[in-house]
């Protein structure tokens, strides 16, 4: 059992070239790093290495950089939440199925006495205040993950052009390109303002200060995806291996198992369970 940052990467595929683990299988998954971050994968790993009589090599990194592996069939499965760009990713015959297995809500997160005086505000008026004020700080994750994509598409919505509107757009204004643990410690740090997965952030709660400001609308839903990549034999052993997963994560015990994930530590679910359904 493996877990590799993303600068290791090169060093995981070199060392990994023609090695397998016991009975010559090994899988290799990209995910996004709130799934890492919350412990989840170190959850589910041991029992889906169990099942299958495989070794996983776990690769976390944000959604940009897990589909750029996926297209060069660096890795076996994805499991992402940017549905844009994972419907692409299949649009144009890298992956073969976006399933959803999980969700929960993203939240912007901030110092205890908000003082932007944003809370409670959909998240496009928030953003907006932030914008218009100028001197609270917001740090983006600027890493081209999921939760990043989100973030402008909040922008969107608020009728900002994201690259000619909000980048540069101040000293307020900040890109961690970071994951999200790291991001959540830098808007601690800065008593500052971020977006957050409601699951990385219960996980993190207890050793930052911030405190959930927006946590309202649509836009915030957050739904986690499971990808096989494509593969030129229907019949390849990593593509048998990438469906095995995603009847895994979809199967009757192991949902109940992610919808229990975290309860008795945090209080509430980090994820909502949702077995291949789109959740509204």
């Amino acid at each position: 059992m493996k877990r590799i940052l993303l600068p290791a990467m090169a060093v995981l595929l070199a060392a990994l070239a023609g090695c397998g683990g016991e009975g010559g299988e090994r899988f290799r998954l990209a995910t996004t790093t709130s799934l890492y971050d919350t412990g989840l994968w170190d959850y589910l790993e041991p029992m889906f290495e169990d099942k299958y009589s495989v070794e996983m090599d776990i690769i976390y990194a944000g959604t940009g950089k897990a589909l750029e592996w996926g297209k060069r069939k660096d890795v076996d499965a994805i499991t992402i939440h940017s549905k844009s760009r994972e419907l692409e990713f299949i649009e144009e015959g890298y992956g073969v199925e976006r399933v959803p297995f999980a969700y929960n809500r993203f939240l912007v997160v901030g110092p205890p006495d908000d003082p932007a005086g944003i809370k409670g505000m959909a998240p496009e008026a928030a953003l907006t205040k932030l914008m218009a004020e100028g001197s609270a700080r917001f740090i983006s994750r600027g890493d081209s993950s999921g939760t990043h994509d989100r973030e402008k598409a909040v922008w969107k919505a608020a009728g900002y052009d994201y690259d000619r509107d909000v980048r540069g757009a101040g000293s307020w204004y900040v890109e961690a390109g970071s994951g999200m643990g790291a991001t959540l410690n830098m808007a601690n740090e800065m008593r500052a303002y971020t977006l957050s997965d409601r699951g990385t952030y219960l996980a993190f709660k207890g050793d930052i200060a911030l405190v959930p400001i927006v946590d309202r609308g649509d836009i915030l839903l957050n739904v986690y995806s499971v990808m096989a990549v494509a593969q030129k034999d229907a019949e390849s052993t990593r593509l048998k291996m990438a469906n095995n997963l995603i009847d895994f994560l979809v199967s009757d015990e192991i949902q109940e198992l992610i919808g229990k994930y975290g309860v008795d530590e945090y209080g509430m679910q980090l994820f909502t369970p949702c077995a291949g359904a789109e959740p509204k």
